[in-house]
């Protein structure tokens, strides 16, 4: 395999290959695209079988994806689903099971997600995060995709007990550029990095740590984190393509929690400012 075809992932190569494909291949193909997963978890044979196509139809398509063997596709799509497309999650099994069974499944995983982040998580360490949160010059939270979503979250959970200047970044027609040089001593920059993040996070992660300001990083058990003053790993296992985020929202609880406790008085009483401002303002039901 050439370089380039090392680095195109496995679903790029199969929708590349699809409008030329004949019939029975563009079955299989159109299988693997709708569950990857399994391509890393049956033999040729089972997927063969479950396709119902020969093996030779099997042979046939992985070559012209551009992979010497079965073995080496299977390996590919594996380390993707260690670390890429949640789409590798999903297997072909989990179609037409019944409704109370699903709900059950993800009921588990999720309580299995708590156990094993909180397993991990300590209380020193969530007093230490709280106590550097409330004596911050600023806060900065950063996330893309996905991650922007949660650190919205997160910095909405702590504005009802912190009062310094924080935000999330960068904004619309922002760069974090212009947020780097910012940042200094006595600041807390906040990195969402959950599958899958982009690289420049990281980059301003590195760079804000140089800057002096010290980083907090979130992120699951399968994606790789900047160096960070704090790095929290939650467990995001599902029993389909959509990752289970439960342990995230319960730990950013947790996070606001503990930093409204440390914050005292002075917290309780900036919550207390906000509900007046509410009743001022009649702008809530």
């Amino acid at each position: 395999m050439t370089p380039t075809e090392i680095q195109s992932s496995f679903i790029a190569r199969v929708r590349a290959a699809l409008p030329q494909l004949p019939p029975t291949e563009r079955r299989l193909g159109e299988f693997l695209l709708d569950f990857p997963g399994n391509l890393s978890s049956y033999a040729a044979a089972e997927i063969a079988q479950l396709t119902g196509v020969s093996n030779a139809t099997v042979t046939r398509f992985i070559r012209r994806l551009g992979y010497d063997s079965y073995d080496e596709a299977r390996r590919h799509a594996r380390t993707q689903g260690d670390n890429g497309s949640p789409l590798f999650l999903a297997a072909a099994t989990a179609q037409g099971t019944p409704t109370a069974e699903v709900m059950s499944t993800h009921l588990r995983q999720a309580t299995d997600n708590l156990a094993v982040t909180m397993g991990q998580i300590s209380a020193a360490q969530l007093d230490t995060i709280a106590k550097a949160l409330i004596g911050a010059r600023q806060l900065m939270f950063v996330g893309y995709r996905q991650n922007r979503n949660f650190a919205a979250y997160l910095r909405w959970q702590l504005l009802q007990a912190l009062h310094m200047p924080s935000q999330v970044i960068p904004g619309p027609g922002e760069t974090l550029g212009e947020y780097a040089a910012q940042l200094g001593q006595g600041d807390v920059v906040v990195v969402f990095a959950l599958r899958r993040s982009v690289r420049l996070v990281a980059e301003f992660a590195r760079l804000a740590r140089q800057q002096g300001a010290r980083l907090l990083c979130i992120t699951d058990h399968a994606s790789p984190a900047p160096e960070a003053d704090w790095l929290l790993r939650v467990q995001t296992s599902a029993p389909g393509p959509l990752d289970n985020h439960a342990a995230l929202f319960m730990l950013c609880h947790l996070i606001a929690t503990s930093t409204l406790q440390q914050c005292g008085q002075p917290g309780r009483r900036h919550m207390a400012a906000i509900e007046t401002s509410h009743d001022e303002l009649d702008e809530l039901l």
